[in-house]
């Protein structure tokens, strides 16, 4: 049994590490790092109460009784000591959104919202971080698999919106892109702490299919998201929705759609069919995206995404068409005309570097005076506001309060310079 507690405390302290370091390199390690360090920072309260339960359980035994043992219980309170720091960390999120939100709308926008929408503000209820996988859907109904474009299977959306909700109702709209690295992954799988909590507060939530790759290549993804952006601006208000305030959002690949989205309405090359449909947005919200298909700046090495795409998503490789790649990346498509945006990204993110973000944000402030939100979760990992937690709840409310900020149409000019918001 001393050989279990130890092999089962150096587990567990390898887990908190991967919880509070970032690990870049080498490239193989990425994901399974990625997937250890998610599940232990959201969930560092389950696991801490796990470990003293599994602490307690060997002493009994008397697995901590000699030299192995010994070496095990050190690791275990290795662990939970860093677990703590975990959780403190996580503690930090909704004041890192603050600080974000008050650096990119200017300190004065609380009071705003108070005064003109103070329902719509009301914070997810702090119990929710203690049932991670429960999601709440009282008062809210669900309309699913309805269909926006030509290819039954991926082309479909649910609706979220208030229960009772009827045509007309003019109420703001929500469009959410999943993630996924743009070859897996559906429309049931993310966004659903943040769209149910829109709903209850007035929103009605799209949430959409697209097509995957590798049988379906670029730009086949992009089109569909269009697609499915022009389907509101037709068929929104017949579900108590009004287009012309509508937010995009969306995490990891589907927030590189969604600033894509955001960043190119009405490009024929992305409306083939649809030229003259409207794609425009009010304000988009990606979330730990890659907006540098091409990693010009060569900061990623062999941990760059290229292989990858190369392999399984664009139709042509990166050395032989770099315009094409130039023109999937959301770094290479800003200019003047730009939505108000709210980058958030993961500070120990191993998938998506948050070099890349400040680097879109900071080009996304030179090239324009509308409002841009950076907010760096302290902490957060990949994925990070999939299910409910700590952060997950702090980027929800954050979001709402943007949300909420662009429903009032009064934006005020953001501040000058790339600050990032952290503590």
């Amino acid at each position: 049994m001393s050989v279990v507690a130890l092999v089962l405390g150096a587990l567990a302290l390898l887990g908190t590490l991967l919880a509070t370091v970032r690990v870049n390199h080498p490239a193989e390690t990425i994901f399974p790092v990625m997937m250890i360090g998610w599940l232990v920072g959201e969930l560092a309260v389950f696991h801490l109460v796990a470990q003293v339960v599994a602490v307690a359980l060997l002493a009994v035994t008397g697995a901590t009784g000699n030299a192995l043992g010994g070496a095990g219980l050190v690791a275990f309170a290795a662990s939970i000591g860093g677990l703590v720091a975990v959780q403190r960390t996580a503690n930090r999120a909704p004041q890192v959104f603050e600080r974000a939100l008050r650096d990119g709308l200017g300190d004065g926008y609380a009071d705003r919202l108070a005064a003109e929408l103070a329902s719509a503000i009301e914070p997810p209820p702090g119990r929710q971080a203690w049932r991670p996988f429960r999601f709440d859907q009282r008062g809210v109904e669900v309309l699913k698999n309805l269909t926006y474009g030509e290819h039954p299977k991926r082309n479909r959306l649910d609706i979220v919106r208030p229960a009772g909700t009827t045509a007309g109702a003019g109420l703001p709209v929500v469009l959410f892109a999943h993630g996924g690295a743009w070859v897996i992954g559906n429309k049931e799988q993310q966004g659903r702490p943040m769209l149910l909590h829109l709903a209850r507060r007035g929103y009605v939530g799209v949430t959409i299919n697209y097509r995957l790759a590798p049988r379906h290549r670029w730009p086949a993804q992009i089109i569909d998201v269009k697609r499915a952006i022009a389907w509101v601006h037709e068929h929104g208000d017949d579900y108590g929705g009004d287009p012309s305030c509508l937010v995009v959002a969306g995490a990891s690949a589907g927030g590189h759609l969604v600033a894509l989205a955001a960043l190119t309405p009405g490009d024929p090359a992305f409306q083939p069919g649809f030229e003259d449909a409207d794609t425009t947005v009010a304000a988009c919200i990606p979330i730990y995206a890659p907006f540098d298909l091409t990693d010009q700046s060569g900061r990623r090495g062999r941990a760059a995404l290229r292989r990858f795409l190369d392999r399984l998503v664009m139709p042509t490789r990166l050395r032989d068409d770099p315009a094409a790649w130039q023109a999937a990346s959301p770094q290479f498509r800003i200019g003047p005309a730009v939505p108000p945006m709210f980058v958030i990204q993961g500070a120990l993110d191993t998938l998506v570097w948050r070099e890349e973000s400040e680097h879109f944000v900071a080009a996304l402030r030179a090239a324009s005076p509308a409002p841009v939100v950076y907010a760096e979760v302290p902490g957060a990992q990949h994925a990070f506001d999939t299910f409910n937690s700590v952060r997950s709840r702090a980027a929800v409310d954050a979001i709402a309060r943007f949300a909420a900020h662009v429903r009032i149409g009064r934006p005020p000019v953001a501040d000058e310079g790339p600050a990032r918001s952290t503590i």
